[in-house]
């Protein structure tokens, strides 16, 4: 194999230093965004809401450009994002059973005798 193939086949491809920039600045101005959100005093649920959409932001920025998920395959993709979706799923099922549990449970200590 000469030097000329051997460089050819493992050359890697690099990613622009000004994307990782991009995506470092922007991180930084939602990392900004959620500290305005405690800053201004925001209550209740559109604080949360707020701060969760920041979050979530932030993690989906972080996991396709700096864990390079965004130059994946689809199916590698899924195999690492479908998972934690399904257990966030299941949990908000056991809180909305764990309120009608407790609901259930008060309703049923406060009968006459029990």
């Amino acid at each position: 194999m000469s030097d000329a193939e051997l460089t050819q086949t493992t050359t890697k491809q690099q990613h622009p230093i000004s994307l990782y920039l991009k995506v470092w600045a922007l991180l930084f101005v939602l990392s900004t965004l959620s500290y305005l959100v405690d800053y201004f005093h925001l209550q209740g649920l559109l604080r949360w809401s707020l701060i969760v959409l920041f979050m979530l932001l932030k993690a989906g920025l972080i996991a396709s450009v700096f864990m390079h998920m965004r130059w994946e395959r689809l199916a590698l993709v899924y195999t690492i994002f479908i998972p934690p979706l399904v257990l966030l799923v299941l949990v908000g099922l056991m809180v909305s059973e764990a309120s009608y549990i407790f609901a259930l449970r008060e309703w049923f200590f406060s009968l006459p005798g029990g």
